[in-house]
């Protein structure tokens, strides 16, 4: 008898306090409901005491609340991404538009156009710059390694190689060099030192001496050694294009001389890599050929470009790549001929000490 009545006593205090909790629960959703009925009078009251002209005005002109990178749905994502590129394009088209057309309206009195700023014209300025017409850098051009190129005395002759046991793609960036570079001949290395190639290269009459070296089975780096006095310069290659990878590409090169073009090599070190590049080519180019290799310095980074150019008519011409195509990064420039233990270095790309700044740049 005492179990049961424990066991009722126990069921009428559970049924309390589940009637209290249900209890609470309706309490908190009419105190919500109340919250939302105020709110929702509030913002009423507030659009009856609002202007007409914030109710005019396109719900476009506000930002969206959410960011696209919440947007979990990977489709979804990438679809309102691009919606949102394709709005800022209008936008931007629109804004050229209106400018174009007031710029035509005042005409003569039009402000002059902003000019844009980019890494390139907000450069810091470099005190080793050079004035072609300065009389010291004329000097020094007169008595450096490569004035003998230049007073015409030599012409030159490229040795081309690679690192031991290069693979099919490193081989076939230097069958390429070859024939941009003309009086190029390529070598297979056959695990000889340097130290012992540069005295025979010397020997016979070669003026340069170009290392292809790789990693992964990919060309990633340069050694570029002009002959007999040097210097040597050690690049990094990065891009590397060959010409059945390109599309687009024109017919075969010929065996014309390129017209030689070096853009944007400013500095006192700049001024010598241009000058080692222009030593690899001959005096006179071949204008028949209609060839041009072009070394852009743009940020440090050189861009190699090999095209042909093709007249149109008599006002227009067009440009048709050749290949390859190459990006070279300069690591190091070293006096005299390849010595990597008792070398003297000129300059070193020091990475850690010299990009401090995005706007300071060395060639």
């Amino acid at each position: 008898m005492m179990d049961s009545t424990a066991t009722a006593d126990e069921n009428m205090d559970y049924e309390e306090e589940s009637e209290q909790k249900t209890f609470k629960k309706k309490k908190d959703k009419g105190k919500k409901a109340a919250k939302v009925k105020k709110s929702q009078e509030q913002a009423m009251k507030k659009e009856e005491t609002e202007p007409s002209s914030v109710d005019a005005a396109p719900s476009t002109a506000f930002p969206p609340t959410f960011s696209v990178s919440e947007i979990k749905n990977k489709q979804r994502r990438h679809l309102m991404f691009m919606k949102l590129k394709q709005e800022k394009r209008k936008l931007r088209l629109e804004i050229r538009k209106k400018r174009k057309k007031e710029r035509e309206a005042l005409g003569d009195k039009a402000p002059p156009k902003e000019v844009p700023k980019t890494i390139e014209n907000q450069r810091i300025y470099d005190e080793t710059t050079v004035n072609p017409e300065d009389e010291e850098v004329a000097f020094d051009e007169g008595t450096d390694e490569f004035s003998a190129y230049f007073n015409r005395l030599t012409n030159p002759k490229v040795l081309i190689t690679t690192s031991d046991r290069p693979k099919t793609r490193t081989i076939q960036f230097c069958d390429q060099l070859a024939t941009v570079i003309p009086d190029a001949h390529v070598y297979y290395r056959r695990g000889l030192a340097l130290k012992r190639i540069v005295p025979q290269c010397v020997s016979r009459g070669f003026t340069y001496l170009m290392v292809i070296n790789e990693d992964r089975k990919v060309p990633n780096g340069m050694v570029l050694c002009h002959l007999p006095d040097g210097p040597t310069a050690h690049f990094k290659i990065s891009n590397v294009r060959l010409r059945k990878e390109m599309k687009r590409r024109g017919k075969e090169p010929t065996e014309h001389s390129p017209e030689v073009i070096l853009n944007n090599f400013t500095t006192r070190l700049g001024h010598s890599i241009g000058r080692l590049f222009a030593a690899l080519f001959p005096h006179d180019p071949q204008f028949v050929g209609r060839q041009v290799a072009t070394f852009h310095n743009q940020r440090d980074f050189i861009f190699f470009r090999f095209h042909r150019y093709i007249f149109k008519n008599e006002k227009k011409v067009g440009i048709q790549e050749l290949g390859p195509r190459f990006t070279l990064k300069l690591r190091s420039l070293q006096k005299g001929t390849f010595d990597s233990k008792f070398g003297e270095y000129e300059w070193v790309h020091k990475r850690h000490e010299m990009d401090t700044s995005r706007r300071k740049f060395h060639l």
